[in-house]
């Protein structure tokens, strides 16, 4: 089957950067879309970036210019560069993409949404 697993998560100060991984493995024909979400303690899981199978990035906008988007298709990976992260970037990080994967020996591909089970990112002031 199928999943994704998130690392790199920690405890910083202010200022400083962290960068995220996200590993996706199993019987994976390609991915598309990945994405990372966070979750803030009490409050709703929100979009902070995306980036397209081509490379294509998008950022939320309390973000832009600290955080960078990137991926590795050969290595099924994407990162998320943190840097001059503040007190209120403190979440849950969680990876999602948009797999299409293979069922047996067979032509046929299906396509799913994945997430991964989130990583700790808390910044101290």
């Amino acid at each position: 089957q199928v999943q994704l697993v998130e690392s790199g998560g920690g405890l910083v100060q202010a200022g400083e950067s962290l960068r995220l991984s996200c590993a996706a493995s199993g019987n994976i024909y390609s991915i598309n879309d990945m994405t990372w979400h966070r979750q803030p303690l009490g409050k709703q899981r929100e979009l902070v970036a995306t980036i397209s199978r081509g490379g294509r990035t998008n950022y939320e906008d309390s973000v832009k210019g600290r955080f960078t988007i990137s991926r590795d298709n050969a290595r099924l990976m994407t990162y998320l560069q943190m840097n001059s992260l503040k007190p209120e970037d403190t979440a849950v990080y969680y990876c999602n993409a948009e797999i299409d994967f293979t069922v047996g020996a067979s032509n046929h591909r299906w396509r799913a949404d994945y997430w991964g089970q989130g990583t700790q990112v808390t910044v101290s002031s």
